[in-house]
């Protein structure tokens, strides 16, 4: 009986995410949240928690325990806003971006490794397709 696309593609992004985690040594000293958070306040930076809570879509919760793990390992750093006291803004250190820089090689080199079979017609698919399917996911959980 022949599976459902639905099913399939289910199952293979949940084995893809555990693939990609299960080999951190190779993917560089960063949990997956630390990544993206870090990612995120290096490509738009500073930024308020709740916006960048809600670029992550986490709960205000769930982004100040992850900030607060960052800022301990002094990978960020919270200052006032100039335009309103009462905010905190949030941005990379030097420490953080190199870190953060460490990281990104080593993933390249990995996905490099494992994609270097593929035509780069098949990587500007999976590419478009993947940026598709985050946009889709975000869309959906507003």
């Amino acid at each position: 009986m022949k599976q459902d696309p639905l099913q399939t593609i289910e199952h293979e992004i949940a084995l893809l995410v555990r693939l990609t985690t299960a080999y951190k040594p190779r993917l560089g000293a960063l949990d997956r949240s630390e990544y993206l958070l870090l990612s995120e306040l290096d490509n738009d930076s500073p930024l308020a928690m709740n916006i960048l809570a809600e670029k992550l879509q986490l709960s205000l919760s769930t982004a100040s325990r992850q900030v607060a793990t960052l800022e301990a390992k002094h990978f960020i750093q919270r200052f006032p806003d100039p335009h309103n006291g009462r905010i905190s803004l949030l941005e990379i250190t030097e420490e953080g971006k190199e870190v953060l820089q460490r990281v990104q090689r080593a993933r390249y080199e990995v996905y490099e490794k494992v994609l270097q079979d593929w035509t780069p017609d098949e990587l500007k698919t999976l590419e478009a397709n993947l940026t598709r399917l985050n946009r889709d996911f975000k869309r959906w959980n507003k």
